[in-house]
């Protein structure tokens, strides 16, 4: 699924594909924000770690589980 992540003062968003369910990345923003940790951690399907603080979050969009659809719509 593809995740994009906002970031204060910063022109462009993070965005990525991840391999975790919508309800765990979800769980994973929120127990960092809960719990006032400085850094929430990410991995992409690549294998790529992307470290955001968590002050300079300005959203969060978790994309669909559902796959694109190739093909003509009859």
């Amino acid at each position: 699924m593809e995740i994009r992540i906002g970031i204060a003062n910063t022109p462009r968003e993070l965005s990525f594909e991840s391999a975790q369910s919508a309800a765990d990345v979800t769980k994973t923003v929120e127990k960092a924000l809960d719990s006032e940790v400085s850094f929430v951690t990410f991995t992409d399907v690549k294998g790529n770690t992307y470290i955001v603080p968590t002050a300079g979050i300005t959203f969060i969009e978790v994309g669909t589980e559902e796959s694109r659809r190739v093909g003509f719509v009859a």
